[in-house]
């Protein structure tokens, strides 16, 4: 591995970063004062997928961002650079020590560490703060772990991805996105679906989202959509498996109503960023209990929007 930033020194943080919410944030503002105090480049570490879905996959967690979204969230902080190291099974096998060596001294040449002081990495977590302090002496580097962004809703738990997803499975999209410091987004392209909706006058598009991302609970959701000419169109979601029509559906499905929106677009790529709960999903007695719920749905959606 070569240092792409030459013979320049580094401070760095290390992690997963999934979701860059507002305790990443915190650590990256920290690292990028403390590189402009040293005069070295500031840079994220990061991996080219979680971790856990290496080491553990059967309970690895659904993630907050994809990858594309998560380096564009690192840039928008102001980082000088950041470092995709590819993750695998030789990967989650090395030694915490020998990474340090290989990645943070020989190819960044590292100034400065700064990470949460509960971080752990490396096989079995073996690595921690104390040995980044024990090897930093005789690889001159400091070390600066610290404290926990608390989360500003008065709840004594830190802003963590964990909390975030719990938040989400909960359908609690406002709580995470004081957490996010953004609102929740997913990416999908539009598929063809049953264009059922159409036939009650509510035309969906079926947004296809990878599995391996997390999405809220199921149920009603106001939100911004931004289609593929960058356009943001405000809109309806719903996300689950239509009991009203299905009596056995395998997963739940993301449907999503642009308010006032005319146009083709199956096969366009939408970003869905969730700003308000409406309802829980729930089976109706039939198609026009259905339109009366769903034109509350777009009233509800359209008042939260604006």
């Amino acid at each position: 591995m070569v240092n792409a930033l030459g013979d320049v020194r580094t401070v760095v943080t290390i992690g997963a970063y999934d979701g860059v919410h507002l305790g990443h944030r915190a650590v990256i503002s920290q690292v990028r004062e403390r590189a402009k105090a040293l005069g070295a480049r500031s840079v994220v570490v990061t991996f080219d997928r979680h971790p856990a879905s290496v080491v553990r996959p059967e309970s690895a967690p659904k993630l907050l961002t994809d990858p594309q979204q998560k380096l564009e969230l690192l840039a928008s902080t102001g980082v000088d650079a950041t470092l995709v190291v590819p993750f695998g099974e030789s990967q989650s096998q090395e030694a915490p020590r020998d990474f340090v060596q290989r990645v943070l001294v020989d190819a960044l040449k590292m100034r400065a560490v700064i990470v949460g002081e509960d971080f752990h990495f490396g096989h079995k977590r073996g690595g921690n703060v104390a040995l980044l302090r024990e090897m930093a002496p005789s690889n001159d580097f400091e070390v600066s772990p610290l404290k926990l962004v608390a989360r500003a809703d008065g709840v004594n738990e830190a802003v963590s991805s964990t909390a975030i997803r719990r938040a989400l499975s909960g359908g609690d999209v406002r709580r995470a996105s004081e957490m996010l410091g953004r609102n929740h987004e997913v990416r999908g392209t539009v598929a063809q679906g049953d264009k059922r909706g159409r036939t009650i006058g509510f035309p969906t598009a079926n947004v296809a989202i990878d599995a391996s991302l997390c999405l809220p609970a199921d149920g009603v959701y106001a939100a911004r959509v931004t289609v593929g000419d960058g356009s943001s169109h405000p809109a309806a979601i719903n996300i689950g498996r239509r009991p009203t029509f299905y009596e056995h559906a395998q997963q739940s499905l993301l449907e999503a109503h642009l308010l006032d929106f005319t146009g083709d677009l199956y096969g366009q790529t939408l970003r869905v960023s969730f700003v308000e709960f409406l309802r829980g999903e729930r089976k109706f007695s039939g198609v026009e209990e259905l339109r009366s719920q769903l034109q509350n749905d777009i009233a509800q959606a359209r008042a939260a929007l604006t």
